[in-house]
């Protein structure tokens, strides 16, 4: 066997041991919406025209593969406590062709998981669960065994890993549909392999972003659009990907990606320690001045920590006094389609739309801390926040 293959061989097993699955039902991909680009096209080829339930509070790349796949996306509610869709606000019809299980910023809710996936079966519908943000976890049915139909996990940037590149798609060898299964296998085993850019490109990305935030703002914003615009760097999300496209067709990782998520699965559970002592620590000094999803636990390694300030604080002002002390604040998931669309029709949402009253008021009030911290600097970063709240009138100190 070649040595790319063995690298790729590796990779899926260790998938398959972390997740008590087989190796031959994981795909390896340049990123993770191209794998579900594969997936939702080989559905909507194999069923009639439909749709497929997903939420606003995500990021457009996670809905662009949905449209790219020739399917429409109809948005429903997440649930508070876990920012996933809810199921008790469900509305599934016989043009239901998937649910998308999204495990925001790493978050497994297994019982209302468990409920999705008993909606998406009342209708034939398939699971598909975005796992972007907790690679290597999936949610359980009651016996131990994968909920999902489909389960996608990233290596992207800004998830759990520092691998910037690369995804991995598991396709459950139990699906109903047999034929559908082996579409969507067939087709992640035959993906090109990209260019020689692509290639370069994804080599220089962490040294490019270096630079960049060696820069003044307006600077660095100026040298990524001009590098962008000359296809001489990989932006996480492209223009194009704000208004409903992808970049590339379908493709698999590089062979330097590979080994780049090679070399770094086994500090998984090295890394999951620590992103679960900093949410720990975010629990025990945030949980009584803001709200936090009340499905987080101590154990959760979150790929960021969320929470919601009062709907009298403006959320972007304690980002910025976050960030003005040296940490790195996210805005994940404000706006809606993060990091938002000037063609929202292009998506099927209308802004203001009173049935995703919740989802719009959680948009505007969240805040997200860094999980790559360790405890001491959790704290650091918390006592900012209660401090923020406070110059806010949320709250004394």
């Amino acid at each position: 066997m070649p040595v790319d293959q063995q690298t790729s061989a590796a990779v899926r097993g260790m998938l398959a041991e972390r997740t008590g699955t087989s190796a031959a039902d994981w795909h390896l991909v340049l990123k993770a919406r191209y794998g579900m680009e594969v997936v939702f096209r080989e559905l909507a080829a194999s069923r009639e025209p439909g749709e497929v339930v997903t939420q606003i509070f995500t990021c457009a790349t996670a809905v662009d593969p949905i449209i790219t796949g020739r399917l429409r996306p109809v948005y429903s509610e997440v649930a508070p406590e876990s920012v996933a869709l809810d199921p008790a606000g469900l509305q599934l019809t016989d043009r239901t062709r998937a649910v998308v299980l999204q495990h925001t910023f790493g978050i497994v809710d297994e019982a209302r998981s468990r409920r999705l996936r008993a909606a998406a079966d009342r209708v034939g519908a398939l699971l598909v669960e975005d796992s972007a943000h907790c690679v290597g976890r999936m949610a359980r049915t009651a016996d131990g065994d994968p909920l999902a139909d489909v389960s996608v996990h990233s290596f992207g940037a800004e998830k759990v890993l520092p691998t910037r590149f690369g995804g991995a798609i598991w396709v459950n060898p139990a699906l109903p549909d047999d034929l559908l299964a082996e579409r969507i296998a067939g087709h992640l085993q035959v993906l090109p392999t990209p260019g020689r850019r692509i290639d370069l490109t994804s080599r220089a990305y962490r040294s490019q972003v270096r630079v960049f935030n060696r820069l003044p703002a307006r600077m660095a914003a100026a040298a990524r659009s001009t590098l962008t615009r000359a296809r001489l760097f990989e932006p996480p999300i492209s223009a194009e990907e704000t208004r409903a496209g992808l970049d590339y067709e379908p493709m698999a990782p590089t062979p330097w990606m590979v080994r780049q998520i090679a070399e770094q699965l086994p500090r998984l559970d090295q890394v999951q320690r620590g992103r679960a002592a900093a949410v720990a620590e975010y629990l025990d000094e945030l949980g009584d001045v803001v709200t936090v999803p009340a499905s987080i636990d101590r154990a959760q390694p979150l790929v960021r920590f969320p929470f919601f300030v009062p709907d009298f604080v403006d959320a972007d002002d304690v980002v910025r006094a976050v960030t003005d002390a040296g940490f790195y604040a996210g805005r994940w998931y404000r706006p809606a389609l993060f990091p938002g669309t000037t063609e929202p029709a292009a998506y099927g949402y209308s802004p203001g739309d009173p049935a995703l009253a919740v989802s719009e008021d959680l948009i505007a009030r969240v805040v997200n801390l860094p999980t790559t911290v360790d405890p001491a600097g959790a704290r650091r970063a918390a006592d900012v926040v209660r401090r923020a709240l406070s110059a806010g009138g949320a709250l004394r100190i």
